[in-house]
């Protein structure tokens, strides 16, 4: 039995500088964290040929072929695993569309775990690349590359999107202190739905060329942010995420509505320097920055919405528990 633990994210700054539409011309540049709130899979030899795959809803197949589970489909073939194997997907988050990363998190967290199965341990930058490749090319989602790669790194993290398709993976210069003080400082509000992100992302990826002014700005508030953050000026991740949130609404029509709105003016009223809708936008959780000063009247003011605790995570994808009992096949 192999387990692999593969967290979910937030980003701070960048978002949509990653579609290819964008980096192809420009590159693109995000600036994004995994937090300890995880996508598990467990795979389980099975004694006969079946594969049996437990999620929302029970599958029994012969062969890979017949999976419903498009990303579980996928990455078994990507990796080879054909037969034999009961599959499990568990989740901190109750369901898709909450725009923490998850199905990218369960992309990079299958792939980790079948090739520990098969008895391969592959880097992270793998683990990542091939998710992309899974999701983005063999899929067709109308995604980018950042939630793919901070599953598979974890920490606090900056990519570059090269122009050719490359990905230049750092590490943000932050002391423990410094980053328990960034999480004291975050919050996630459920707005109550959640979303699909195809739509609103294929109508972004579409007017990409008649918003490039709004993602350079995007991209420009992302490079800020890294420096910033890393000399202590904490409060300033507040206005880059409200600056950033202004030029992000304007993306897509589906991206921002009243609801989501009023609930953003709620969070300023009362006491946050900034926020976003996580994710494509149109649903899931409100991130907000407030001061710790300030911490008591914003969770007071925002009592209508259900709070999910969290805090940074400093480790991509990994393997939590490994029982291989026939080694030698």
């Amino acid at each position: 039995m192999i387990i692999t633990q593969t967290p979910l994210r937030i980003s701070f700054a960048g978002g949509g500088t990653d579609l290819s539409a964008y980096y192809e011309q420009r590159e693109g540049f995000v600036v994004s964290t995994a937090i300890d709130k995880y996508a598990f899979v467990i795979v389980k030899e099975r004694f006969d040929d079946q594969i049996y795959l437990n999620t929302m809803r029970k599958e029994i197949v012969g062969d890979v072929a017949e999976i419903e589970h498009e990303l579980v489909r996928e990455a078994m073939r990507m990796t080879g695993l054909e037969r034999g194997v009961e599959i499990t997907l568990l989740s901190d988050i109750p369901a898709e569309g909450a725009g923490l990363g998850s199905s990218s998190s369960f992309t990079v967290g299958l792939l980790n775990a079948f090739y520990i199965y098969l008895g391969e341990q592959v880097t992270a930058e793998r683990l990542a690349r091939e998710a992309c490749e899974i999701e983005i090319e063999r899929l067709g989602k109308p995604i980018g590359k950042q939630d793919q790669y901070i599953a598979a790194y974890g920490g606090l993290r900056s990519f570059r999107f090269q122009a050719d398709g490359g990905v230049e993976v750092g590490r943000l210069r932050v002391s423990p202190a410094g980053v328990r003080e960034i999480g004291a400082r975050l919050h996630l509000f459920f707005s109550g739905r959640t979303r699909k992100a195809d739509a609103i992302l294929s109508e972004q990826q579409t007017r990409t060329g008649d918003r490039l002014k709004e993602l350079d700005g995007i991209k420009e508030l992302a490079l800020e942010l890294q420096p910033a953050v890393e000399a202590g000026e904490i409060d300033r991740l507040g206005a880059v995420l409200h600056a950033s949130w202004e030029l992000k609404r304007r993306l897509a029509s589906g991206i921002s509505d009243p609801a989501i709105e009023e609930m953003y003016a709620l969070a300023r009223r009362c006491g946050a320097l900034g926020g976003k809708i996580c994710g494509a936008g149109g649903g899931g959780f409100l991130l907000t920055y407030c001061p710790l000063d300030r911490r008591d009247r914003l969770l007071e003011g925002m009592a209508g919405y259900r709070r999910m605790p969290f805090q940074l995570e400093p480790d991509g994808s990994k393997v939590i528990f490994n029982y291989r009992r026939d080694v030698w096949k």
